[in-house]
Order: structure tokens, then sequence, then C-alpha cells
């Protein structure tokens, strides 16, 4: 705190001083949370078993699918209080989720074949992207240009594909011969393309050419038990990642060094996001008590910062 040597300056400064240390000797100084220590936010099972997808916007609001009932995607606060945001068209069943530039929301229909678009105000619904030869699609990432891409599992069959969705929303298969796809991520300078097996526990990396394709294939990480699920990254390319069954969340640096392991109160989370008034609280949601549970980080999510006013 500087000081200035005026009068009143100088007063206001000692003021603000003595409310500062009145509020320790007190005790009520509001010491702020620990970092990666989950907690949960929602109450159990107001989420279906098919809780997915959260997103996060910058009002310190997230979202996640399957509110409540199958079919809808909930808005819940950040005390914890929720209500359904919208309800999606009949026989749609929602999974990733991400919102654009203009706060639009794009959101996975694993059922439909579809990338749903939903607009911030009227919260109208429209297809934004739809092939008949996706499985599902499962989860989303964005790069920069706004550009999705799409992991799209078989489950059945254990087998896999990638999908880069362009600004004009037409789908192009980027690999058709993977392992179960799941979580999926771009690194923040738009150069590598994360997507995770799950039942084959490893997270591959590719190259993202400037023309949205991907190639040079290479294992990223791999894991010895457990599956893994959703991908979000930090401002420093960090990921975060949802280790489904070890009922944790790792951090990883972008050389593939485990940073942080959390205990996240439930063996089965299956996504997360970053986000909050700072964009420094992670959102995870968790199968086995459907709900969300959060817990506090130390750089802010990627995802909310392209969010924010410039």
């Amino acid at each position: 705190m500087r000081c200035r040597q005026r009068f009143s300056s100088t007063v206001g400064c000692i003021t603000v001083l003595l409310v500062v240390m009145v509020g320790v000797v007190s005790g009520q100084a509001v010491a702020p949370s620990p970092l990666f220590i989950a907690t949960p936010l929602t109450q159990v099972g107001v989420f279906t078993s098919g809780i997915e997808g959260p997103a996060c916007d910058v009002d310190g609001n997230v979202y996640a699918v399957n509110y409540e009932r199958q079919g809808t995607i909930g808005r819940i606060r950040p005390d914890g209080s929720g209500e359904i945001y919208v309800e999606l068209p009949q026989g749609s069943v929602g999974n990733g989720i991400r919102f654009g530039s203009q706060r639009e929301m794009y959101v996975a229909d694993y059922v439909g074949h579809n990338v749903f678009e939903v607009q911030p105000r009227s919260r109208a619904i429209t297809i934004y992207s739809h092939d008949d030869n996706m499985n599902q699609p499962n989860d989303l990432a964005m790069a920069p240009s706004g550009v999705l891409y799409a992991s799209d599992p078989n489950w059945a069959e254990g087998s896999g594909q990638i999908w880069r969705i362009g600004l004009d929303g037409n789908a192009t298969r980027l690999f058709g011969d993977m392992g179960t796809t799941n979580g999926i991520e771009v690194s923040p300078d738009g150069r590598t393309l994360y997507v995770g097996e799950s039942d084959e526990r490893v997270i591959w990396a590719f190259d993202i050419g400037v023309d949205g394709t991907v190639f040079g294939k290479r294992v990223f990480m791999r894991f010895a038990d457990h599956g893994l699920d959703g991908l979000r990254s930090d401002v420093d390319g960090n990921l975060y990642v949802t280790r489904y069954g070890a009922g944790t969340v790792l951090k990883v640096s972008p050389s593939g060094r485990i940073l942080q392991e959390v205990n996240v109160l439930g063996a089965r989370p299956s996504n997360i996001c970053l986000g909050g008034m700072d964009g420094r609280t992670a959102y995870v949601t968790e199968v086995e008590h459907r709900r969300l549970v959060q817990f506090r980080v130390d750089r802010p999510g990627l995802a909310w910062q392209r969010l924010r006013p410039e």
C-alpha cells in the first residue's frame, strides 16, 4: 500500500490500516480459500447420472448438462443455487459445452449427432453442425480462431474419431481410427490439440496446421490405471485432467509433469472447467454423487480468459 505525504491521503491510509488490523484481531478477516482443496458446490443428486460438460461464463456462473432431468442444461450460481437454463430439443441429450467469443453456447448432442448453438439473450437453439457419420459427438474444444474440435467415441466398438467444425458449421473428420476419444483441448497458442482416449488411458498431442488440420500424432501422457475424461487448460497451458474411477483431477504441465493431484470427493469425475469471478475456481462434474464440486487454483482458465472483454 503506497501512501502519499499529503494529510488527507495519510489519514485515509491510516484508516485503512486500522480497519485491516481490527479485522485481523477480531477474527473477522476473510482468509483466501486454500488451493487445490475440493468442496461441494451443489447438493447431492441435483443432476442426473449424465452430469457432464461444465463451462463457465465471465459472471461467475457454471453450466452443466442434465440438471434435474436428462436433456437440460443447468446454470449454477456461485452460491450453489441453480436453475434450468435451456431444454434441448426433444430426444437430444447434451455433453460437452463451450462458449464462443460473443457468449454464444455450443453444445454437443451425442444422441442426435449435432452441435447446437444457443444464443445468449434469447436462448434460441439452432443446429450449428450435423453429420450422420458422427458416433456422438462427445466433448468440444475451441481454437483461438473459433474453430471447434469434437471428440467422437464409439464405446461399444472401442473406437473413436476427431472432427474439425469450421466457422461455417461444416464438419470434417480428421481421424477415424482412434480409440475411445473423449476429453479434448487446444493449447493457449492454438498450435497443439490434446485428445484423451479413455479406455486406452492415453492423452495424445497433435500439431495444428494453419488450415486447422492436425498432424504429428504423439503420446503426451499414459496412465497405468483408471480412465480419464475431460481436459481443460489454464492460461499457462497446464492441463487439468479428470481421472474417472480414480476420483481425482490432475494438473499437468505442458511438458507432461504432474504438478497437483486433487481429491474431488467422488470416484467418477467426468469433466472440468475453470472460471468463477476471477477465473481461478475449478468446477468438476462428479457422477457418483451427481453434483458439482469446486476447488481453487493458482492460475485463471484459458477459456474464461478469452471470454473477458478486451
